[in-house]
């Protein structure tokens, strides 16, 4: 039987999606209001230094729509050493939301990554390691995985800011994070090629950024956080990826938030450390000295 004709609304998230992408692949500096985030935020005085370099990828789970609280926690204010990629390609000082000027056609909140690189900081051998890190978002929201094919423009901007981000001030990548999933969870057509296309956008972006063992953290959809029928088909090939070097963090069993969709603020902080857990178990298993 012919599955159901996608839904208008899933059809006008990918509209919006595609036009964040496309502002996001060759940025001016004069698209952004100037009450964006890259717009208010002066050049970091550690710009220049070279930076531990986390790419940012998928969709709103990444992108971040946990609602903020006054006070922030902890792990989502700035530190000194922790720096962003912005729209702009200036680095700056990170602070949420990250993905204010990325994500442009939604209220973007909270996500996992400050928190994240904030454990990796407190995880520093000594107080005298000067630690830099760099984060580079490019998660846009109801995207699905399609839409980051390589020579389609998410993909194509992610590897251009990904390559800048290199440039400006040297460094290297760690790993890509990625949180994607719940749009392809809608139609099964998509739940089932799920898992071949996850598996050709880790090469092709190991290839294009000349990092044959790059390595990806995916977390995987929750059962509440899937937007369709097909959660189950698509966390079993998020399981199934049989690629080195990729790991899963499972988000399974976080609070969402009133919509029934996002993660929570709590979630997001919960996320982050797992995160963070997975990154620094991944680095000592390979270091000979751990």
């Amino acid at each position: 039987m012919k599955p159901p004709a996608r839904r208008p609304l899933l059809g006008l998230l990918a509209a919006a999606a595609l036009l964040s992408c496309l502002l996001l692949l060759a940025p001016p500096p004069r698209l952004f209001p100037s009450s964006s985030s890259s717009a208010r935020a002066p050049t970091s005085p550690y710009a220049h230094r070279p930076k531990l370099l986390f790419l940012l990828a998928g969709q709103s789970n990444m992108a971040g729509r946990g609602a903020p609280t006054s006070p922030l926690p902890a792990p989502y204010l700035p530190h000194p050493r922790l720096l962003r990629l912005a729209a702009d390609r200036r680095w700056v000082a990170a602070s949420p939301p990250l993905h204010a000027d990325i994500d442009t056609h939604k209220t973007c909140g909270l996500g996992p990554a400050m928190p994240f690189a904030h454990r990796l900081l407190l995880s520093s051998s000594s107080p005298s390691d000067l630690l830099v890190l760099g984060l580079v978002p490019c998660a846009v929201g109801g995207t699905r995985i399609w839409m980051w094919a390589r020579g389609q423009p998410l993909y194509e901007a992610a590897v251009a800011r990904a390559r800048a981000a290199v440039a400006g001030g040297g460094g290297a990548l760690g790993a890509v994070l990625w949180f994607q999933g719940e749009s392809d969870t809608i139609e099964v057509d998509d739940a089932r090629a799920y898992g071949g296309k996850m598996e050709r956008l880790v090469a092709d972006l190991r290839e294009d950024l000349g990092s044959p063992n790059l390595l990806v953290i995916q977390v995987s959809v929750g059962l509440a956080s899937g937007e369709g029928n097909y959660t189950d088909i698509v966390r079993d090939a998020q399981r199934s990826i049989n690629l080195p070097n990729v790991i899963l963090v499972d988000a399974m069993g976080l609070p969402l938030s009133d919509d029934q969709l996002h993660l929570s603020t709590e979630a997001q902080l919960r996320l982050g450390e797992m995160l963070a857990q997975a990154y620094l178990e991944f680095e000592s298993s390979r270091d000979p000295k751990a």
